[in-house]
């Protein structure tokens, strides 16, 4: 019977370790919970799909001078292809970290509610969604794939109640 090398398990975890940070980077990102009426009057919010299968909201990098207000527009612009919208109260934003590479990037993401105005149904989402979809507000909350972003569609919820829209 021939015995296995002392340590061999050891030197499988150590080349296993991911490499290195060699750098910290910040981030900022911008985006909206989106909502409308349709025609029963019940709310809904407009989710999509990322190409990894996690239902989300619109969102992007703010550019060199511009407002994290104004980056959430032209993302949700960009990502839906829903054109007309008021951007409204800023809802909070959402502090979370992850590795790119050699990478630590701390990323900022700006949360506003925005009501979808026109026609909400003309819809054109970007080639790398799965799917973009208006949900009934419940079943968005429970197809989230974020729990800070699931508190802040409830936050926009009470605000929509509030201001009874």
């Amino acid at each position: 019977m021939k015995r296995p090398k002392p340590f061999q398990g050891i030197k499988r975890f150590v080349g296993n370790r991911r490499p290195s940070i060699e750098e910290v980077v910040r981030e900022t990102t911008s985006g909206g919970i989106i909502f409308r009426r349709n025609l029963k009057k019940q709310l809904e919010i407009l989710l999509i799909q990322d190409a990894k299968n996690r239902w989300t909201i619109p969102k992007g990098h703010v550019e060199e001078g511009e407002e994290p207000k104004d980056t959430a527009k032209r993302e949700i612009q960009e990502e839906t292809g829903l054109q007309e919208m008021k951007v409204m109260n800023w809802l909070g934003k959402v502090n979370f970290r992850y590795r790119r590479g050699h990478t630590l990037v701390l990323m900022t993401m700006h949360i506003y509610l925005v009501q979808g105005l026109g026609d909400t149904d003309k819809l054109k989402g970007e080639d790398w969604l799965s799917d973009i979809k208006w949900l009934p507000a419940q079943e968005a909350m429970d197809k989230i794939a974020y729990d800070d972003i699931g508190k802040l569609i409830l936050l926009g919820m009470r605000k929509i109640r509030e201001a009874k829209l």
